[in-house]
């Protein structure tokens, strides 16, 4: 997969219509001599390259490499690139991260102050609509070739699947949104916008059609780097597990019943920092190590797979000052750009094997724009393979990004017992099995409380794009329960406007559709 990413250059034309987040999302080809889908899917070669593209939108901002032309104009392909999109609006917005540098809006992230023409939230947008075209488009063309070959199901299968996957996110940040699929992509005025609520109920509907189907390879059985039967399920459990703030329905045991499958394939690998190093591929489904833990991941490549996004960006953003950049990160240098707060460090005791901090500025941040002022660095993502050894070093990583994991499922389990949808005993032994790999010890059967599994949450899957996410469902996100540095554009932190709870959609897009309507609040 690797390799057909990196060589992969087809010009994926999304052909949408004029009058909404299509217009903006209108792609053309960089070259106006390469010819359009239509015109080259006409072989299961040419049908592997452009499903290709539907992954390389998750792994890189361009078909071009790390510095060519982004598939989104007026967004920058750095920030604007998928993964680091999501990771400015997901982590950033929370007690996992600040920022130090002022590049345009990026504080008012972390303040939870943006406005409906924030650059990050138009950048995170415009990324997941992207997707969910050329998604689209794939399964469209698909559907009117003749051509037939012998994985051709399969592969209109994945594409839908990753469709799935960008409409979590959709769902997540931005709740009412434009909806479109293969049926109404091209040619309509534009799209209709989906309540929440409907929005729900179709991905249920899809995840469960793809998992019943016979056509997406069953859980671990697919090359690495591809989707499968597992990280469907997993987006069903993350539809269940948030039902209520989504659907306005309680479907924690519905969630419970889907992790406990999972549980049955995929298990803890025994260190957990080898997950989030240089070769952490090694621990999939479908290798020889114990684990298996992680269900499905974002390749990251440092001589194949390029960008200023995904791992790189993290590994980069996270490196600076004193510290020892090759050492330490396996990196030539670093952007001295991400810290931790306080508030967050906090929630780590002395034993916890998670807690891979750069200690030296301390755990007080006095000056937000000073990556030296203080504040722990994490260390969790590094470009050295699990063993010590040095990766690649010609300036990107090889680190891969793990969408999600099985201590993810875990933590879900136990977090549904907590609730009282789940076995308690079940519940109880996931979560201390989490717990005893970081080193820390058990909990007795009073221990299963909701503030516990947030916190373990909270140690266990930082900088995986999950935590405003839980801040959300526990009722703690723009709420004065919980406060961490910064919060609300004070460094003692303090409650905000409950809008906050969803970003805006992006106001070009509401200008230019009548048939949206903007969130509540902006």
């Amino acid at each position: 997969m690797k390799k057909i990413l990196s060589t992969i250059a087809v010009a994926a034309a999304l052909i949408m219509s004029g009058t909404s987040c299509v217009q903006d999302l209108t792609v053309t080809p960089i070259d106006p001599n390469i010819k359009l889908p239509e015109d080259v899917l006409n072989t299961p070669e040419a049908f592997n390259a452009l499903l290709a593209k539907c992954y390389q939108g998750l792994a890189c901002s361009s078909s071009d490499g790390e510095g060519g032309n982004p598939d989104i104009s007026g967004v920058d392909g750095g920030y604007g690139q998928y993964l680091r999109a999501m990771f400015h609006l997901q982590c950033l917005a929370t007690d996992e991260a600040v920022c130090c540098w002022n590049d345009q809006t990026l504080y008012d992230i972390h303040n939870l102050c943006w406005s409906t023409s924030d650059t990050f939230v138009a950048a995170a947008y415009y990324r997941v609509f992207f997707q969910v075209g050329l998604c689209n488009e794939y399964i469209r063309k698909s559907g009117e070739s003749n051509l037939a070959f012998d994985k051709k199901a399969q592969y209109v299968a994945e594409a839908r699947a990753l469709r799935l996957l960008s409409y979590y996110h959709a769902i997540d940040l931005f709740g009412n949104v434009p909806f479109f699929t293969e049926a109404n992509s091209v040619g309509s005025e534009g799209p209709d916008q989906i309540m929440r609520a409907d929005l729900w109920d179709w991905m249920v509907k899809e995840a469960k059609d793809l998992i019943k189907g016979n056509d997406l390879p069953s859980a671990g059985n697919t090359e690495y780097g591809r989707i499968d039967k597992g990280s469907v399920n997993m987006i069903l459990a993350k539809l269940y597990l948030n039902a209520e703030v989504w659907k306005g329905e309680n479907h924690y045991a519905d969630c419970a019943s889907i992790c406990q499958n999972l549980m049955e394939t995929y298990k803890l690998e025994d260190n957990y920092l080898d997950l989030f190093g240089a070769d952490n591929h090694l621990f999939t489904k479908n290798t020889t190590y114990k684990g298996k833990e992680i269900i499905f991941a974002v390749p990251q490549d440092g001589l194949n797979i390029r960008s200023y996004g995904a791992t790189n960006y993290i590994i980069f953003a996270c490196t600076g000052g004193d510290m020892d950049p090759m050492g330490q990160m396996g990196i030539s240098s670093g952007w001295g750009g991400l810290t931790l707060t306080k508030a967050f460090v906090d929630k780590f005791g002395e034993d916890d094997l998670r807690a891979n901090f750069y200690t030296e500025y301390g755990k007080e941040i006095p000056d937000i724009s000073d990556y030296k002022s203080g504040g722990y660095k994490s260390m969790k993502y590094r470009n050295i393979n699990h063993d010590g050894s040095a990766a690649q070093t010609e300036g990107f990583v090889d680190t891969d990004f793990p969408v999600f994991r099985a201590a993810d499922v875990y933590l879900m389990l136990a977090e549904c017992a907590a609730r009282g949808a789940a076995d308690k005993s079940s519940g109880l032994k996931a979560l201390n099995d989490v717990r005893e790999r970081a080193g820390l010890k058990t909990l007795d059967a009073a221990g299963l409380t909701l503030d516990n599994v947030l916190d373990e949450r909270a140690r266990e899957l930082y900088h995986e794009l999950v935590r405003r996410q839980d801040l959300i469902r526990f009722g703690k996100f723009t709420t004065a329960d919980y406060l961490w540095d910064y919060k609300g554009g004070v460094a003692a932190g303090r409650a905000v406007d409950s809008k906050y709870n969803l970003y805006p959609l992006t106001s070009s897009d509401v200008n230019a559709n009548a048939t949206l309507k903007q969130n509540a609040g902006y």
